[in-house]
């Protein structure tokens, strides 16, 4: 699970690449670590116009899940003899957020499936976890950390409880697609890879193509496509 990247080329590279029509990030500066919940541009489409925005790392977890962990959580409130509105404890079930996306099968996530739901993550690089490793593994399409876009879904405006701390927020929110590895990824996180978009053409037709055409981009790179370029590093700062 992919669950930190950087993107640190400079926000016109991220303009020109993506072909950015409106740009709605303000002074966008690099970002060596991004890690769940924190901000982070996605390039969208708004009728003919591509979009850079910033939205928020994890896209809404399962009604599911969110029952399990607030049914859960009512159990221990009974068990010490106190009442509980499971209704209102529902509505304030933290929700940290989905960070990858793999069952594209699953009624959760059909419903942002369609084109208007569907981004351009950009990155220059990303990490996977392996202690014995050397810690956080960078990955990139060489040291120079070319820019590149992850395959991503996002959904405007959705209202839930992040963190207990601040209560219910109404948010952009997005993630992105995984799928099997390849190498040299499979070596350090044999469960999954991001789905890395490499060519215009093929961000051209996540965007806009039906799901019928747009679900064969999850699959993973050509073996040895990406490099490992740094260890042990919770950022990376390179350029």
């Amino acid at each position: 699970m992919c669950n930190l990247y950087s993107v640190t080329t400079n926000q016109e590279a991220i303009r020109r690449l993506f072909r950015v029509d409106r740009d709605l990030t303000g002074n966008l500066p690099p970002l060596p670590g991004v890690f769940p919940d924190y901000a982070a541009p996605i390039v969208r489409v708004d009728g003919d116009e591509r979009v850079l925005a910033m939205a928020r790392w994890g896209m809404p977890s399962s009604r599911k899940a969110l029952m399990e962990a607030a049914s859960a959580r009512a159990d221990k409130l009974r068990a010490k003899g106190r009442e509980v509105d499971f209704d209102e404890l529902l509505r304030l079930e933290p929700d940290k957020g989905t960070t990858n996306v793999r069952n594209t099968a699953s009624r959760h996530w059909k419903a942002w499936l369609e084109p208007a739901h569907r981004c351009l993550v950009p990155f220059t690089s990303f990490s996977e976890f392996n202690k014995g490793a050397g810690g956080d593994i960078w990955f990139a399409f060489g040291e120079h950390r070319p820019l590149a876009a992850f395959a991503g879904i996002w959904t405007p405006q959705w209202t839930s409880v992040r963190k207990v701390k601040t209560g219910p927020e109404t948010i952009d929110l997005f993630a992105f697609l995984t799928t099997e590895p390849s190498e040299p990824v499979a070596s350090i996180h044999p469960k999954a890879m991001p789905v890395i978009l490499t060519t215009e053409a093929e961000r051209d037709a996540w965007l806009r193509a039906p799901w019928s055409e747009a679900s064969a981009l999850q699959r993973p790179l050509p073996a040895e496509m990406v490099e490992i370029v740094a260890r042990g590093e919770k950022k990376d700062q390179a350029r």
